[in-house]
């Protein structure tokens, strides 16, 4: 009886444990309770079974933990839980190669550093230089970096 209760602790632990790694993200309970489990099966069987079968229990939970993850890694589950698609595509910056510094627009969006500008009858993606902008607000095109349009608050 003393050998089914560890084998099924140890099941039981390493079961857990690839939930943990492969499908849980992060450290959660799955994993304190992995680890509970392994640490208690080996721990019963130093104390029901001696310093001989704690040993045994111990190499088998070693290597079963460690071929569990092998396995796992090599078979195909793994590749039927991952994504596989592929973000090809690319966002219309068109209207953003139509604008030029010194332009004017009025901000369609609050300016909370980025935000939406209509400049030239474009709406385009503009980052604010002068801070926290209102909806409303006149602006004026001051830089361009990167496919970056930075603005400011126009002032007459």
């Amino acid at each position: 009886m003393e050998i089914f209760i560890i084998a099924v602790l140890i099941i039981t632990a390493i079961v857990i444990f690839l939930l943990e790694l492969f499908v849980i993200p992060g450290l959660s309970l799955a994993g304190f309770a992995a680890v509970g489990c392994m640490l208690y099966a080996n721990y019963y069987a130093f104390t029901r079974l001696g310093m001989t079968g704690g040993l045994i229990t111990l190499a088998v939970s070693v290597i079963a933990g460690v071929g569990s993850i092998v396995w796992f890694m090599r078979s195909k589950t793994l590749d039927k839980l991952a994504l596989k698609k592929d973000i090809d595509s690319k966002v219309d910056r068109s209207a953003e190669k139509s604008v030029k510094v010194g332009d004017t627009g009025i901000s369609t969006t609050r300016l909370a550093q980025i935000g939406y500008a209509e400049i030239n009858g474009n709406i385009v993606e503009v980052r604010s230089i002068d801070g926290f902008l209102d909806e409303k607000t006149p602006i004026v095109v001051r830089r361009i970096t990167d496919g970056t349009i930075l603005v400011e608050r126009q002032t007459n």
